[in-house]
């Protein structure tokens, strides 16, 4: 399947649809072709989390717990 960028930039949900479905969309721009958006196995998607939304588990380091203003007063004069 092809797509001009404007078809692709008022029809994306569509285009998206067919890539879901298995097709290959090649978006052109002045008839060259610029982009494909090909559909995607589960073979390519990270068996793990990749973004960086979750819990994260941070190490207990034994540091005392700041208070905002504490850690505010620690860093003044810090920096530029």
């Amino acid at each position: 399947m092809e797509a001009t960028a404007r078809d692709f930039n008022q029809k994306s949900s569509q285009i998206l649809a067919a890539a879901a479905r298995g097709e290959t969309v090649t978006v052109t721009k002045n008839g060259v072709a610029v982009a494909r958006v090909v559909p995607i196995s589960e073979d390519d998607i990270p068996p793990y989390p990749t973004d960086p939304m979750g819990e994260i588990e941070l190490p207990d380091l034994g540091l005392p717990d700041l208070t905002d203003e504490e850690i505010e007063d620690t860093l003044k004069g810090m920096g530029s």
